[in-house]
């Protein structure tokens, strides 16, 4: 990479970070201000290690450049009492008396370089570019393993309907706006896919965070999305960024927004109003830029009226609105999504593409889709593993006659819909997958114990 390449890179990387210069020596701390001046979005100075503990109560801070040698406690002292507070802005210490013991001690004490003076620019560039690269990779890192964990594949949406060419010319003028977007739709249609549509066409340099309101418990989700010091509540053993924080310059997605406790509610507008934070147990407040997209599968409207969502947060966040409409009401996007989710779980399971016969399209098309893109999803997912469709699970109420003519055709025994067991399972397997596969939410439903469920799943050679 050039000079000038590097500098570009510095410059999109280091524009909203905050340095703390604590050393004596006011040439030095001049030095390093002009040094800085421009490459980053403030640069603090302290003359000692009190001084800088004032400032950090005041502001947040990413890095602190800490001489070794200052009058009261020594960077040293001050860099252990930080770490042991839970502060977990990186430091880089600078001493000009250099010797190995201290060097040792400097990195045992949580410092993230040691530097010798005199330094050159360059050397104290090419440090701080090392620290930020470190905490963006974290960052970047931590975001992976949330998404492993979730075991969701994201693609642009699929979709050749008319609807679904109106939603997507939506979110290609909305995404450059910072303006929060509300998506509605219902459960399974896709929301998640359109907040990642919209941040993608957005040319933000940040992250795309995700939360889902209705599955963190209510005590814990501020300090999921502020974050919190150490001891800031029991079992708080130390410091920890919020989701707020890894999406600076990105795009957080509020999933299920319905289900945030309404204190919550109240704090979350106060965020978007100010563009400030303030970690659990902390004083001081961090900027951020985060553009907010939230998805909800209730009609907020109602909510308000009925007192459960604050009316104010809904005006905010509902400045502009993009429904998603359900798969029933467009037939002819189910074989591309079908096609869609045959290519991505094939290479996924190293299974090969099961085909759709005319009879099984005509089925699909005939379905009204309960549980939308993601009950398909599963549906394929479940045809690659056994090498066919399952179209019991498609039976629902009273099928077309040329669809149930095409699946029993095809694939299932004349006599199943006359069998008292094969009319249950059909019911079962049609509400299991309404419920995208939760059977917990399955057998509340159907008035039976999650235990009956598995075993009947089991009979049926259905794993969890």
């Amino acid at each position: 990479m050039s000079e000038r390449q590097s500098n570009a890179a510095d410059t999109d990387h280091w524009q909203r970070r905050t340095i703390l210069v604590v050393d004596d020596e006011a040439g030095m701390r001049s030095f390093l201000s002009r040094a800085l001046e421009g490459k980053v979005d403030a640069v603090l100075t302290a003359d000692s290690a009190e001084a800088g503990a004032a400032l950090l109560e005041q502001r947040h801070v990413d890095l602190i450049l800490l001489d070794v040698a200052l009058p009261g406690a020594s960077g040293v002292e001050w860099l252990k009492a930080l770490r042991a507070a839970g502060n977990p802005a990186d430091v880089i210490l600078m001493t000009a008396f250099a010797d190995m013991e201290t060097a040792i001690e400097a990195l045992r004490s949580g410092a993230a370089d040691f530097i010798v003076k005199p330094f050159r620019v360059d050397q104290m560039l090419n440090a701080i570019r090392r620290c930020f690269d470190r905490a963006r990779l974290a960052r970047e890192n931590y975001l992976l393993r949330r998404e492993l964990d979730q075991y969701t594949i994201h693609k642009h949406v699929v979709g050749n309907s008319e609807a679904m060419r109106k939603v997507m010319a939506l979110v290609a003028r909305v995404a450059p706006m910072p303006s929060t977007v509300l998506v509605t739709g219902e459960s399974g249609t896709g929301k998640e896919v359109v907040a990642r549509e919209l941040h993608r066409l957005s040319g933000r340099q940040g992250q795309f965070v995700p939360l889902n309101c209705g599955a963190m418990a209510p005590e814990l989700i501020e300090s999921e999305l502020f974050g919190h010091a150490r001891g800031a509540f029991t079992g708080a053993a130390g410091a920890r960024h919020g989701l707020f924080l890894y999406a600076d310059g990105g795009t957080l997605f509020l999933d299920e927004i319905s289900e945030l406790p309404l204190p919550m509610q109240a704090k979350l507008l106060r965020v978007i109003e100010d563009r400030r934070i303030r970690p659990l147990g902390t004083e001081r407040e961090m900027v951020v830029d985060v553009r907010i997209v939230a998805a909800c599968n209730r009609n907020l409207a109602q909510e308000v009226a009925a007192g459960r969502f604050r009316q104010d947060l809904y005006y905010r966040l509902d400045v502009v609105s993009i429904a998603i409409p359900p798969l029933r009401t467009r037939p002819e996007d189910i074989v591309p999504l079908a096609g869609h989710f045959s290519e991505q779980l094939s290479a996924q399971l190293g299974l090969p593409v099961v085909p759709l016969s005319p009879s099984l399209v005509r089925l699909l098309e005939a379905y009204d889709w309960p549980g939308n893109a993601r009950e398909l999803r599963n549906l394929v997912e479940r045809a690659l593993i056994l090498g066919e469709y399952p179209v019991e699970l498609l039976a629902h109420g009273e099928p077309a006659p040329a669809a149930q003519a095409g699946a029993a055709d095809d694939h299932a025994p004349a006599d199943d819909a006359v069998l008292l067991e094969s009319v249950e399972r059909r019911h079962i397997l049609q509400v299991l997958a309404s419920e995208g596969g939760n059977r917990a939410e399955a057998a509340r439903r159907l008035g039976i114990s999650r235990r009956t469920l598995d075993r009947k799943c089991l009979q049926w050679g259905l794993r969890p």
